[in-house]
């Protein structure tokens, strides 16, 4: 039944998607809005095609259905029910499955939300486009990564369950399908950019209709990210949370990408300017998600990320190719429409000051890009393979993190056109002032070296300009300030300052070392006590789990632990990490010894302000739920806000061509 189920879901999905494009694509080509308004009962069928897939492999986990392929690659009776049901995420057909989902989602949402717009070719082309991006999905479910083929289990057999890494923490429930949320959700600007050009109407109207999209995007990448993050640091032992592995790089580009189209768009809004990049800084965002996607899935590149390897590939890259010739093609096409109508008028501007954000936020994630393929790029050359490490990252990123931390604060008190030197001062000053004492702050708890402490007072620099920002704010309307795309985003840099700090202390100040000890004795390290109590073996459904307890300060036990899981014959280790508002200690086993006074090797991490990379990262996801709802309106008659002219000139009556 499950079998059956999910296939008729995914032709469903294909046949709708198919049907969808074509009976649009032709309403539009010959005019016939009645057919494009039928756009929203394909979207419904592509989303019932999606649900009732991503229903039947569920399904089918959850009854151990051996009789799917999938089920006996992935599943196990012995998996616990949160792992088994994320086992739908855990590897690549099942993947696909929740990205068309996803993507059968935010087309309903867009159908939903422009329903009585439907006729209008901008939103008609945008639905096109986003239904060929389906048809792409559910072809590869049918074709290279088919979820439901049919698998005759012989009797008694039981699947190896999902990677030991997969079924090691809770937030692998959580973590990947925000990742996808983010990375299908920049579908819909990509989408609406494509119809933009198809269209002409590459003015300020495609914007306001996208903005909000992009944004809730934005932030579901973000916390993706940092949940993948806070996974690597309590799962994978080594005592880090980022280490510019290839999958980590594969979620980071486009998260920069579209940083700098967020920044860029005001511009375009405020001053008609940035057509073509904030067009093409849209586009390059897609392409990177399904770049990222073949980063990921295709085994091309060694990561402790990837836990699949297959065949989809040359699929993936085809469409990525197809992507950029598309995006390409069309900006070529609309050159003459996309010429800007207005100028920066200073540097020392605002749209000056996130012109210069955009340029580093593209050479970000240029120096990430080449970083990130550059052995693919000599194998396929000289057949040798090489690697690119951490210490590339970063030399490469620090200083532009720095500047981009300088720009955040000065950009939000720039006035637009031109700034003049004592208005500067007069903005600048506390700021600055509470810059100095962040880098005063750092020296005094022992703080050493030029890139943390210049990290601790950008940072306050930079926090000192965001606060000043939502002071005002809440002056002049109350709580009610805090709301709004400017305000909310003044809260995100609080949460990216907050990030930049912790990782800088925690990077340059972190300390490591291995002991073995015996039960009763102790350690010290780093100013902490470690005291080895004995050890605890516990039996859980899928694995034995050898904790070793250890009480840090007088505090816990903490138990780190190796776990032996059965199927497979793996052993995982899994640290056990006490969290304080100054310093992280991390505990992992290395060794254990049998016996009653058998010995331990355990490794120690102990690294500053840890925490504060989480708080931080809940405080961006805040700051962003504020900037998506609608702040204060600008007045359209001021000169410093209103939008410039975004339609072409007309040509006078009578023009010779």
């Amino acid at each position: 039944m499950n079998l059956a189920l999910g296939r008729a879901g995914v032709t469903l999905g294909l046949a709708a998607a198919i049907l969808g494009a074509v009976t649009v694509g032709y309403g539009l080509i010959r005019h016939r809005p009645e057919l494009v308004r039928l756009s929203r009962w394909y979207a419904g069928l592509v989303f019932l095609g999606g649900f009732v897939a991503a229903f039947a492999m569920e399904r089918a986990l959850i009854t151990r259905d051996f009789t799917v392929k999938y089920v006996a690659d992935n599943g196990s009776t012995k998996t616990p029910a949160l792992y088994n049901f994320a086992t739908l995420w855990g590897a690549l057909e099942g993947s696909i499955i929740l990205w068309a989902l996803i993507l059968g989602g935010y087309l309903v949402a867009v159908v939903l939300k422009f329903r009585k717009r439907l006729a209008d070719p901008l939103v008609g082309w945008a639905l096109f486009t986003m239904l060929i991006v389906c048809i792409f999905f559910f072809w590869m479910l049918v074709g290279p990564a088919n979820p439901f083929k049919s698998f005759s289990p012989p009797a008694g057999f039981d699947g190896p369950g999902p990677n030991p890494l997969l079924q090691n923490h809770p937030l692998m429930a959580f973590h990947p399908p925000m990742l996808y949320l983010g990375y299908v959700g920049f579908t819909v600007p990509f989408a609406f950019a494509i119809a933009a050009l198809i269209t002409g109407r590459v003015g300020e109207g495609w914007l306001l209709a996208t903005r909000r999209w992009t944004l809730i995007a934005w932030g579901f990448l973000t916390v993706g990210i940092i949940l993948g993050s806070w996974w690597s640091y309590e799962v994978l032992g080594w005592g880090g949370y980022w280490a510019w592995d290839p999958v980590e790089n594969a979620s980071f580009m486009p998260w920069l990408t579209g940083t700098a189209y967020l920044h860029s768009v005001l511009v375009q809004e405020r001053r008609g300017m940035l057509r073509v990049w904030n067009i093409s800084l849209l586009c390059a965002t897609f392409a990177l998600t399904i770049l990222g996607t073949f980063i990921t899935r295709s085994g091309v590149l060694e990561s402790v990320h990837a836990f699949t390897t297959s065949g989809i590939g040359v699929s993936l890259i085809l469409f990525f190719a197809l992507i950029v010739l598309t995006t390409v093609v069309l900006i070529g096409w609309r050159g003459d429409r996309l010429r800007s109508p207005g100028r920066i008028d200073s540097p020392l501007s605002r749209e000056g000051a996130f012109l210069a954000n955009n340029v580093l936020f593209a050479a970000f994630a240029f120096v990430i890009l080449l970083g990130t393929l550059f052995p693919l790029i000599v194998e396929a050359m000289n057949n040798d393979r090489v690697s690119v490490g951490v210490p590339y990252f970063n030399r490469m990123t620090m200083p532009i993190g720095m500047t981009l931390l300088f720009l955040m604060a000065i950009a939000p008190v720039l006035p637009w056109r031109k700034a003049s030197g004592e208005l500067l001062r007069h903005r600048l000053i506390w700021p600055a002032w509470i810059g100095v004492g962040a880098m005063v702050f750092a020296v005094f708890v022992g703080a050493r070296g030029v890139a943390p402490v210049l990290a601790f007072g950008l940072g306050g620099f930079a926090a000192g300009s965001a606060g000043r920002q939502l002071v005002l704010a809440t002056r002049r309307q109350g709580w009610r300030g805090l709301v709004g795309r400017a305000n909310g985003g003044m809260i995100v840099h609080l949460g990216v300052v907050i990030i930049a700090v912790a990782f800088a202390a925690s990077s340059s100040y972190v300390r490591q070392a291995e002991f073995t000890l015996t039960p009763g004795q102790t350690a010290q390290f780093a100013g902490h006590s470690l005291l080895y109590e004995g050890q605890n073996v516990k039996q859980e459904s899928a694995k034995i789990v050898d904790q070793v307890l250890i009480r840090i300060d007088g505090t816990g036990p903490w138990a780190p632990s190796l776990n032996k899981f059965a199927n497979g014959n793996q052993t995982i280790g899994t640290p056990s990490v006490r969290s304080t508002f100054t310093d992280d200690v991390a505990l992992s086993v290395i060794d254990i010894k049998d016996g009653e006074n058998g010995s331990v090797t355990i490794r120690v991490t102990v690294q500053p302000l840890i925490i504060w990379l989480w708080i931080g990262g809940a405080v961006m996801a805040f700051g962003t739920l504020l900037a998506v709802f609608p702040g204060r309106r600008r007045n359209p008659l001021d000169a410093v806000s209103a939008p410039v002219s975004v339609e072409p000139p007309k040509e006078p009556t009578g023009a010779s061509v």
